[in-house]
């Protein structure tokens, strides 16, 4: 069977437009945001959502548990949908509830969104004291259940203190090197380094404010990076996470960004005081681009299995080692 193309990071405003999309993209699988600062019976909320989804759809979309589960939708011509939390909101301060999480069929928890939560530290706050005492536990629980640990929005020390203190490999899913743009949510070699060693993935960001250049980001640049990527860290544990947020209103940064943690408004990193969302580069703006970022890797010096791999066969290979219980 032909390598998948697997997109390890989506929270558009999803929709049977977006989803025929997938199809004529060829994506066979999506990781996607059910979770922000959802507690845990609003994160319940949203799969009702994508239950209904599902069940009026079945021809385009299903839900996803397993590696398996991208097999079949090559198979079937279809989208396997897989859940994951950008916040630990959703299990409150209750690691039952971490269990409880991934019989529901979340596979992926970051530790921390942008501020402190009860087990890391967020990237945008001025102190990382690293993993918290429930931190520890969630990870080690997180381990045995086979529910991802997800640190794309963490800080450095306690990105560094959860590759260390897990037993499995993690993952960030969506950001880039700090070495090719300086935003704060981009991650340091030192971190990157430590991630790909211990076997962890990397998925690389398509969102504008984690581009060099922003919305006029071009193919070249982005590819060339990710070329380099693969000469520093190694191609196979390289992946993509495109942070694709379509059709989302404006007013959904605000919750991304804000939830109800401040009266204020957090305009975010690179968003020059603007609340909404940057326009896509013109070279990615929906899940029909993919050919074309497929053909830029190419044409930066990839490897055809190297680009096999970052398009999605590594994503495989870790979802096959990743999401059953230990």
């Amino acid at each position: 069977m032909k390598p998948p193309l697997i997109d390890s990071l989506q929270y558009a405003n999803f929709s049977p437009k977006v989803f025929a999309q997938m199809r004529e993209g060829g994506v066979d699988a999506v990781h996607v945001t059910i979770a922000y600062h959802e507690s845990f019976r609003e994160m319940v909320l949203n799969l009702e959502r994508w239950n209904r989804w599902f069940e009026d759809h079945p021809d385009l979309i299903f839900k996803g548990t397993s590696a398996v589960d991208v097999r079949l939708a090559q198979e079937s011509g279809r989208t396997a949908i897989f859940f994951g939390f950008q916040n630990p909101s959703p299990i409150e301060d209750d690691i039952g509830l971490v269990e409880i999480c991934h019989q529901l069929g979340v596979r992926f928890m970051q530790l921390s969104y942008n501020n402190q939560s009860l087990l890391a530290t967020g990237c945008y706050e001025a102190e990382d004291p690293g993993l918290t005492r429930m931190g520890r536990a969630v990870v080690a629980e997180m381990n045995r259940v086979g529910l991802v640990i997800d640190m794309s929005h963490s800080a450095e020390r306690s990105t560094l203190e959860a590759i260390a203190t897990s037993r499995r490999p993690i993952a960030i899913t969506h950001a880039n090197p700090h070495w090719w743009h300086p935003a704060l949510r981009n991650k340091s070699d030192a971190v990157l380094s430590a991630l790909t060693q211990a076997g962890g993935m990397l998925g690389f960001s398509l969102y504008p404010h984690h581009l060099k250049g922003g919305s006029d980001c071009t193919l070249e640049s982005f590819c060339a990076m990710v070329a380099e990527a693969a000469g520093r860290y190694g191609a196979a544990q390289l992946g993509i996470g495109s942070d694709l947020c379509q059709d989302q209103p404006d007013s959904v940064v605000e919750w991304m960004r804000v939830g109800r943690w401040t009266k204020g408004i957090d305009y975010g990193e690179g968003s020059a005081g603007h609340a909404g969302f940057p326009p896509m580069p013109s070279w990615f703006r929906d899940n029909r681009d993919f050919g074309t970022l497929r053909e830029g890797l190419l044409a930066a010096g990839l490897g055809e299995a190297e680009v096999d791999g970052i398009m999605g066969g590594n994503w495989l290979r870790f979802y096959e080692e990743s999401f059953g219980p230990q």
